[in-house]
């Protein structure tokens, strides 16, 4: 018998384990890819591909989820959230979301050393009081992932509620997560507050990138509580030029690699931070 072929095995075996020891409805097709059910939709995860500059290579993917119904009708991520109008059902759609995109990102990625960026969903962080992560943490120990390659993203729209920020940054952080917090618009001090809680990664869109007014306070702030700033929803050269020329330490976008079915991990020399003649 083969390598390949018992490498295989190996894998059906481990996910079937994986499977037995878990409530979540999952699916491995032979091309090796996972899907999940909730309700009557099958949901499955698409990657990223998320560019540091400095290396000029991948150094992680973000995790979107992508779904259908039994009738094979394609349907947007906010279709599938707006079915699980309960708490309790959210909690469980969510958790299944992340599981989905930790086991391809598992199986079907060679690499064991680049992040997983993975979104959390507003209202869970409302209705989970406490122990933000526990749940995601125990999965990623049966699988044998670490949770300091997954990045956590905090939504936007947490920044409202500062309280809740500093909660969620605390809790996840003490699991040895890392956290992407998105800017918060209009002030470049405003990681300041979070004192010791300052995130890893930093998220600014392209399109606000391009109409802010002082990015070098912001990029200073940032570097200077040891963050990267990561500068996303790339789709246009003179964006790509923006965002190299604001300092910016990873980049992530269509121009640069769309979502897909597959983990890319590919070096792109041309993201290099432009040399700066003395």
């Amino acid at each position: 018998m083969s390598t390949s072929t018992n490498n295989t095995f190996t894998a059906l075996d481990e996910f079937e384990l994986i499977n037995s020891a878990t409530d979540y409805a999952l699916k491995r097709v032979k091309t090796g890819w996972i899907s999940g059910y909730f309700y009557q939709c099958e949901l499955t995860s698409v990657f990223q591909p998320i560019f540091s500059v400095n290396l000029g290579r991948t150094i992680g993917h973000a995790a979107y989820v992508r779904s259908k119904s039994n009738e094979e009708i394609a349907l947007w991520p906010w279709q599938v959230f707006a079915m699980a109008s309960k708490d309790y059902q959210l909690i469980e759609l969510d958790r299944l979301c992340r599981a989905i995109h930790a086991l391809n990102y598992h199986f079907n990625h060679t690499s064991r050393s680049d992040n997983l960026f993975v979104e959390v969903h507003p209202r869970l962080l409302e209705s989970v009081k406490d122990d933000y992560g526990r749940a995601f943490e125990s999965f990623l120990d049966l699988i044998g992932m670490k949770t300091s390659r997954v990045v956590i993203e905090i939504p936007a729209i947490v920044n409202r509620n500062w309280k809740l920020l500093q909660h969620v940054i605390s809790n996840y952080r003490s699991r040895g997560y890392r956290i992407a917090a998105n800017y918060n618009g209009n002030r470049s001090d405003w990681m300041v507050e979070l004192g010791s809680l300052y995130p890893d990664f930093v998220r600014i869109e392209a399109s606000d990138l391009m109409r802010h007014e002082d990015i070098t306070a912001l990029t200073d702030t940032v570097h200077s509580f040891g963050a990267s700033l990561l500068v996303w929803g790339i789709e246009t050269p003179e964006q790509l030029v923006a965002a190299k020329r604001t300092d910016a330490d990873n980049l992530q976008g269509n121009l640069l690699g769309k979502p897909v079915s597959v983990i890319e991990t590919i070096e792109l020399t041309a993201v290099s931070r432009p040399v700066t003649k003395p």
